[in-house]
């Protein structure tokens, strides 16, 4: 993942700590007015003058919904041994969710062509059934971007599947039984997102191996996780939070100008902490990657302006790794349908102001009367944070 200025990590800005006020509700201008809102939905759109970090920021309330046990693996994110387990964490029986997001990184004695895949154990002393609720599995590539983003629009659209796997006491199998077969490159990223529901204790384990090997068989003679590279993924280990319910402590009215929301910020919004079953010890998931947030945004028009909501990246400027951003969101219905919108949806990625990307315009009630806007967020793999969610009132006449 993309965290700090370091090699693949996310870069925190505090661009003016975000949470700077004007000394006047900030309005677009009439020719910025009309390119939002004559953009189409997840397309980019170029609105210079407009986005800056003295936007003022929403202060919301965050509720911890319950979920599913969450688990990462993303330390170390390269896998740099020609075989070794990345990740080693026992579950419980019921709702797991997984996060794999780790890199072929094996240079030493040569490059070479590997598989990453995740094994699951059943550590009980009856048959395990497993089945998938939610799955999300891209093809190992070098456009983290495109996985990131991809990654959620397929974990948001699946469906439930209807037929258990079992898997007998003391056996693993591979939880994706597609990755024990994929050719992993040189500097490619294995990228799965996966929420599953289990009735027996077990073991998962996430294994780089050679080409021949069953990552079963890896798993098994492997006796010990890698150690962790610290500040060189996003973390590992288990999680005390999956779910999140974001409540914005007042109601917006369209006439008060324009209003961001910050989501995985490290410092309104701090990093989930969780712990790693190897050493035993705390840890937190920068950017809290894999974490879904339920976002309610309570807004009235008493000037008759509809809002828009629009996002990009403030990073594009900090470092090489920063120069995009791509995300995937749910999204309640406005002027566009409700629904799962990639953004942006006409390229793989936004770069920088004055570049934004439009996500939806939610239209004013009758008579500018109180209504909900809804949306689903998660921060988006291979992306620096924060992400602003920026409100925009606009005109539609």
């Amino acid at each position: 993942m993309n965290i700090f200025p370091a090699h693949r990590k996310t870069l925190l800005v505090s661009y003016a700590l975000l949470t700077g006020f004007l000394s006047h509700a900030q309005q677009p201008t009439t020719t910025l007015n009309d390119v939002i809102t004559h953009t189409p939905q997840g397309h980019t759109m170029q609105v210079p003058g407009l986005l800056s970090g003295q936007i003022p920021s929403l202060s919301y309330q965050k509720i911890i919904l319950p979920g599913p046990q969450y688990l990462i693996s993303d330390d170390p994110e390269y896998i740099r041994v020609p075989e070794g387990v990345a990740l080693r964490e026992p579950v419980q029986p019921g709702s797991v969710r997984l996060y794999l997001y780790n890199v072929n990184g094996v240079q030493q004695p040569e490059k070479m062509d590997r598989k990453i895949a995740a094994v699951i154990k059943n550590t009980g002393n009856q048959s395990m059934h497993i089945r998938m609720l939610k799955y999300s599995s891209q093809k190992p590539t070098t456009n983290y971007f495109f996985a990131g983003k991809q990654g959620l629009a397929d974990f948001f659209s699946s469906q439930p599947e209807t037929v258990a796997r079992e898997v007998k006491p003391g056996a693993s199998i591979c939880l994706d039984p597609k990755q024990d077969k994929a050719v992993v490159k040189y500097d490619e990223l294995v990228h799965g997102f996966y929420e599953f529901v289990i009735d027996q204790p077990g073991e998962i384990s996430i294994v780089q191996t050679d080409l021949k090997t069953p990552a079963t068989a890896a798993a098994a003679r492997i006796k010990a996780p890698l150690d962790s590279k610290q500040y060189a993924g996003a973390g590992r280990g288990t999680y005390g939070v999956s779910n999140y319910r974001i409540i914005v402590d007042d109601t917006l009215d369209t006439q008060n100008g324009m209003t961001q929301l910050l989501i995985a910020d490290g410092k309104k919004d701090p990093w989930v902490i969780g712990k790693e079953a190897s050493t035993g010890e705390l840890k937190s998931l920068a950017g809290n990657y894999g974490v879904i947030y339920n976002i309610e945004v309570s807004w009235k028009s008493t000037d008759g302006k509809a809002l828009a909501l629009i996002t990009w990246n403030p990073h594009g400027d900090n470092s090489q790794w920063c120069g995009g951003m791509a995300n995937t969101m749910i999204v309640s219905g406005g002027k566009f349908k409700e629904g799962i919108i990639q953004l942006p949806g006409n390229q793989l990625v936004t770069t920088k102001a004055p570049e934004a990307i439009l996500v939806q315009i939610f239209t004013p009630a009758a008579g500018g009367g109180v209504q909900k806007a809804h949306f689903t967020y998660s921060p988006p793999g291979a992306s620096c944070l924060p992400t602003p969610l920026v409100l925009v009132p606009v005109d539609l006449k």
